[in-house]
């Protein structure tokens, strides 16, 4: 599904008006959508509801709700920012006849009405300002958001007693919230960049209208969405095919996903080779191997320091083990040349999970991918000399450590095979940067999407709508923003699932979107079942089978 910035969607818009669907119709199926969205959610039969309509097409979308919701049997009013003619507006005409409330704020001294529609509300939708707002708010709209703001907190829940929360481990469920439903998105949101004004309300529900906006995965703003749903206004798609940035939804991954033919062998999903682990970070090379095994790989080979090799081994007995050399538990220098022998039998080759970072360690991935120079310690014995090549390294993901020790390598970028998938979160991303973390947070998806095109390779930029970038352009954004996946050993686990998928005969770009999406989902599931507080890489992992078979019976 494309994603779009405040100008590509009012030329598309544009677009479709002058080609005949107008913006009466798209507006009609906006509202009939919205109203469609909160009666799938919620029961209006009988329930008041308020709209906060503004004087634009937010404001139209609202009042086309508040029609379809009356008709559903729903108490509704309509508190309107500016006053509208009724003479040219059809969807206030209709408001009227159906004898749907309606205040005007100029006309609400003191705003004691607001106050009181506020309160008595089960549900508000915010249909103030849409795609048009600048900010920071000002004046009369700025004011009624901050009070209907305060006044849906102040009874969002009566005082409990602290008392009876301190003893009662299973208190009396508090009465239901007032919902909000926000048209667009908030008011008060930077649609393109996710700034948020302080007067904006926060949602439940936010239901934007034929595709959703960058805004809506950048934060602040995206804090504030609740649950988002995309509503279909018939726009052509083809008005959107140069719009190269999307978000990856269950259809795109189920057509990605390597075949499983029932007559397969293990060679048929591929052979992937993980070079990880030291004696200080064990446990990243088993979850990325683990990983790698959960995610279809026919074969996964793990790589390690042989003093290491034990503890793993006695928890993942699926992989197979090639042991390095090793210097005090970090990978040799010498290991390139174990390497070199079985390099050419593998489809994919992950590189960094729980390497270290020691003077060894960087000599090895300095000798690995310049393609061979000095040996260092052969097998684990005598040191020796050999200047002979190492083989063509196989499709490569570069994660962790291995990200970390590229940053301190002159030229980096040159040094990797065309098509390598890097997987950094902000902090090694800023590293192969050259910057603060703060930056790359600043404007995550310019990071990625710029930088994917200056090295030339496949960037998967970690963290909240992890994003995922092309040189050729092509950016996915993952619909996953899961405080659960902020802790340890996830991130190996998203190595191992990439690396399995690009073994598998996907291509650089799909192998990174289809992990990530698959490693987002089973991070979702294990919320579902754990909570984000106790939520670790384990449960991630455990839930990946799940994760296929679900996108696979969509």
């Amino acid at each position: 599904m494309k994603v779009v910035t405040v100008d590509e969607m009012r030329r598309i818009e544009a677009a479709s008006d002058a080609a005949g669907h107008s913006y009466a119709a798209m507006m009609e199926q906006a509202g009939r959508g919205t109203a469609e969205a909160i009666t799938a959610r919620r029961e209006v039969q009988g329930r008041w509801i308020l709209i906060l309509v503004g004087p634009g097409n937010n404001g139209g979308d609202g009042l086309v709700a508040a029609h379809h919701l009356a008709k559903a049997g729903a108490h509704v009013a309509c508190y309107l920012l500016k006053p509208r003619d009724p003479a040219a507006d059809q969807n206030l005409r209709l408001v009227k006849e159906q004898g749907i409330g309606i205040v005007l704020a100029e006309e609400d001294r003191g705003w004691d009405k607001l106050q009181r529609l506020v309160q008595q509300a089960d549900i508000t939708i915010d249909a103030l300002l849409g795609t048009g707002a600048r900010l920071p708010l000002r004046g009369q709209l700025a004011e009624i958001l901050g009070l209907a703001k305060q006044s849906l907190a102040a009874h969002a829940h009566p005082p409990s007693s602290p008392l009876k929360t301190l003893i009662d481990i299973s208190p009396s469920p508090l009465p239901e919230r007032p919902f909000v439903v926000a048209v667009d998105g908030p008011t008060g949101l930077d649609y393109d960049s996710g700034a948020l004004d302080e007067a904006a309300i926060s949602a439940d529900l936010t239901v934007t209208f034929a595709y959703p906006k960058t805004g809506h995965f950048r934060f602040p703003g995206a804090g504030t969405l609740g649950e988002l749903v995309v509503v279909d206004i018939g726009t052509d798609p083809a008005l959107a095919d140069d719009v190269t940035l999307e978000v990856i939804i269950p259809e795109m991954v189920h057509g990605w996903l390597p075949p499983r033919p029932p007559d397969a062998h293990k060679g048929t999903f591929g052979k992937a080779l993980i070079v990880a682990g030291s004696v200080n970070y064990t446990g990243a090379a088993y979850l990325a191997g683990a990983a790698a095994t959960r995610a279809g790989a026919g074969l996964v080979t793990l790589a390690l320091p042989a003093a290491i090799h034990s503890p793993i081994a006695a928890r993942l007995a699926e992989a197979t083990y090639l042991l390095l050399p090793h210097e005090m538990g970090v990978i040799a220098a010498g290991a390139v040349q174990v390497l070199a022998e079985q390099l050419a039998s593998y489809d994919a080759l992950l590189l960094g999970p729980g390497l270290g970072q020691e003077r060894e360690t960087q000599d090895f991935i300095e000798a690995l991918l310049d393609g061979g120079g000095k040996r260092g310690h052969l097998g684990f014995g005598n040191s020796v000399e050999d200047n002979t090549k190492s083989p063509k390294l196989p499709p490569l993901v570069m994660d962790a450590d291995g990200l970390n020790i590229l940053a301190k390598l002159p030229d980096w970028p040159k040094r990797l095979p065309p098509g390598t998938i890097l997987t950094p979160h902000p902090g090694e991303m800023a590293r192969l940067m050259g910057c603060a973390a703060s930056d790359v947070q600043a404007d995550r998806l310019t990071a990625a999407r710029s930088q994917a095109a200056a090295w030339g390779q496949i960037v998967v930029l970690k963290g909240a709508y992890t994003v995922v970038a092309s040189p050729d352009g092509r950016a996915i954004i993952e619909p996953f923003a899961n405080p659960g996946l902020a802790t340890a050993g996830t991130g190996d686990v998203l190595a191992g699932t990439i690396v399995a998928l690009r073994a598998q005969g996907l291509e650089a770009f799909e192998s990174a979107a289809v992990g990530a999406y698959l490693h987002g989902f089973a991070g979702e599931m294990a919320r579902e079942e754990r909570g984000t507080a106790g939520m670790v890489a384990g449960d991630v992992l455990a839930h990946l089978p799940r994760a296929w078979q679900r996108v696979t019976s969509t």
